[in-house]
């Protein structure tokens, strides 16, 4: 889906043109991956644009920063007060929101130490990541050959640039086996996630998903869903899971930041069905949620 040009980018402190927020050929993290990022949504309310859980997303890209030793010249409350702005300069009522802080233009080699640390914020209007039809009917998608990054490898807590390479090669595997998704298992062969999304198997009307134990990021939209759901009343236990799980499953959905909550209705070929209504009932409750029509869950609302 094409990027939505607007007029500003927040960039190391200031907001600049859009079209002169670019780094260096030779920055560090173009080379070397050594950067860490966050998606974030706006949503249009009737109290006018709300941005879901900002201060957490920005304090996760801090935890981020801190694995990989990223000393970052903000602290949250700045970014959190950048990302408001921006959103009120370019005119927004709902968005996309990616705040990255990476390692730019210094010097070259494996030790970053010398290279500076530099922070943007973006912001562009986008819909739905995999599609209306697919928010609505599901997705098709498989089983990767490609496992999951294995913790003492690389760090699933970061959400690192350099680490999305494995569902770079996932979500090709998919799309040239004429899927729309990947689904990667973790170094033991458990269930981990998609390529850029939590994921959950309803059966017999109790909610599973894989715990931390199988390499996962934990999502904020993952933790808003499992929230919600025993809110409603549903059990949500996290374990770990099998292929088979997915075969067999009553329902299947993904959740993410760009995701949302998306359902999938065929894994391998194996037929999980249209949308169930557990499924269903999350997605109206997410979204009731999200544009400002719960008044229990404002909380996770940062009004612009």
């Amino acid at each position: 889906m094409p990027i939505e040009k607007v007029e500003k980018i927040w960039f190391n402190g200031e907001m600049v043109d859009w079209d002169k927020a670019q780094v260096h050929v030779l920055s560090h993290a173009l080379h070397y991956g050594s950067g860490v990022f966050e998606g974030i949504r706006a949503y249009e309310t009737s109290k006018g644009p709300a941005v879901f859980r900002l201060t957490e997303h920005i304090e996760r890209l801090m935890d981020s920063s801190k694995i990989y030793l990223m000393p970052v010249p903000y602290g949250v409350e700045q970014l959190v007060e950048a990302t408001k702005e921006l959103v009120r300069v370019n005119n927004l009522k709902s968005c996309y929101i990616r705040p990255i802080i990476f390692r730019g233009y210094g010097e070259m080699g494996l030790n970053p130490l010398n290279s500076p640390v530099d922070v943007a914020i973006a912001t562009w209007s986008w819909g739905t990541y995999l599609g209306e039809e697919g928010m609505k009917n599901g997705i098709k998608a498989m089983i990767s050959s490609f496992r999951r990054i294995d913790p003492n490898s690389l760090p699933p807590a970061a959400k690192a640039t350099g680490q999305y390479i494995n569902s770079i090669l996932a979500k090709l595997e998919a799309i040239y086996s004429n899927y729309e998704e990947a689904i990667l298992l973790d170094s033991r062969g458990f269930v981990s996630e998609g390529t850029g999304e939590n994921i959950f198997v309803v059966k017999n009307g109790v909610i599973h998903t894989p715990s931390t134990a199988a390499s996962i990021l934990e999502g904020i939209t993952r933790d808003t869903v499992m929230e919600l759901a025993r809110d409603m009343g549903y059990e949500v236990l996290e374990r770990d899971l099998v292929r088979s799980d997915l075969f067999l499953a009553d329902e299947i959905f993904v959740t993410g930041t760009a995701a949302e909550i998306t359902p999938i209705r065929e894994v391998d070929k194996r037929e999980i069905g249209k949308p169930g209504p557990i499924t269903i009932a999350l997605q109206k409750k997410f979204f009731a949620v999200v544009k400002g029509e719960d008044e229990k869950y404002e909380h996770w609302l940062e009004y612009v």
